[in-house]
């Protein structure tokens, strides 16, 4: 799977947008990461982010939810961090291990 490394820290792209998710809508895990989703969200061009595009980066002709695409943004997260992206009302967050709280 393709993802974008800068110093140590790998791009998730998470949509905070109320409405729809990204990942929570699509469930593909590579569109979590991938570099040309990444770039185009950098370059401020997510009307660019299409289903076709998406479709075309997967090589897939199925069904991909981007209803989420104008609400994403990118997390830098060190590599190896577990994560996941939890949904409510299509707005999503992502928590880490370390955003857990033991009970002792």
């Amino acid at each position: 799977m393709e993802k974008v490394i800068r110093n140590g820290k790998v791009a998730v792209l998470v949509s905070h947008g109320f409405g729809a998710g990204w990942y929570s809508w699509h469930s593909k895990e590579a569109l979590l990461f991938h570099p040309n989703i990444v770039e185009l969200v950098e370059q401020n061009k997510r009307l660019e982010i299409t289903e076709e595009l998406c479709q075309e980066l997967l090589g897939t002709d199925e069904y991909i939810c981007v209803l989420g695409v104008n609400g994403l943004s990118i997390h830098w997260l060190p590599i190896g961090t577990a994560f996941e992206i939890d949904e409510y009302d299509g707005a999503e967050s992502l928590r880490t291990i370390a955003d857990l709280v033991l009970v002792a």
